[in-house]
């Protein structure tokens, strides 16, 4: 980043809208939003076959199957510490190189708190199903949305949200608010428990796959504004 002096002389309006322009053009210059999408998509993306090869289903001769997605439990929670530690070390390289400081480590911290959330929850849920199985049917709305909110891919969209606070990022805000309305609204849900084996673990392949494209298509659209903003082509 490169700052012009301008003399403001004895006017301290002009002093004072000077220093909330740079201060604005600071702010802009540590935003590495379309960094941390990307390293969240890609990170929701691989994490797809875990789910896949790892969950295990069991059906009994009557039909009626249940099933375990262990492999979420063991990829996710290292799989977002390590994301959280690369969108660190992506922004706080990105902040030195332009000689500026970085806000990043409340975000880190809130990405952990949800990490732990999240562990907990479906943690809790490994040890309450086997002895208490769902009932048979579409399960109640409300405990669809609150099981997305406890996903991974819902306390993504939470993490998000103090990334937009910390860079005052109305866009972020924004766009955090649809990723969030189409997790918890907007994707199919997978009622009752679908057919067994290959089938089921598409009804849970499918909403990751939309949710790593939207992830995607974030970075990109943030990539571009940031180079529009800087000039380039």
């Amino acid at each position: 980043m490169t700052t012009e002096s301008i003399p403001a002389g004895d006017d301290p309006r002009r002093l004072l809208s000077d220093v909330r322009t740079l201060a604005h053009r600071v702010r802009l210059d540590q935003r590495m939003t379309w960094a941390a999408l990307l390293v969240l998509a890609a990170v929701t993306l691989i994490g797809i076959p875990f789910d896949w090869f790892g969950m295990r289903v069991r059906c009994d001769p009557s039909g009626a199957c249940t099933f375990a997605r262990r492999g979420v439990l063991y990829y996710w929670p290292p799989a977002l510490l390590v994301a959280y530690a690369a969108i660190a070390f992506w922004y706080v390289r990105a902040a030195r190189a332009r000689g500026l400081g970085s806000r990043v480590l409340s975000y880190v911290i809130s990405g952990g708190v949800t990490t732990v959330l999240f562990t907990a929850a479906w943690g809790a849920a490994a040890l309450y199903f086997p002895s208490h199985p769902a009932p048979d049917g579409p399960l109640p709305y409300w405990w669809l949305v609150l099981d997305r909110l406890f996903s991974p891919w819902g306390m993504l969209g939470i993490a998000l949200l103090v990334l937009a606070r910390l860079e005052r990022n109305v866009a972020l805000l924004l766009f955090t608010v649809g990723y969030l309305v189409t997790v918890l609204f907007i994707l199919p849900t997978n009622e009752g428990w679908g057919p067994p084996h290959w089938g089921l673990r598409v009804q849970f392949a499918l909403p990751q796959v939309a949710v790593g494209l939207l992830l995607l298509l974030g970075a990109a659209g943030f990539a571009a504004a940031g180079r529009r903003r800087r000039g380039r082509p």
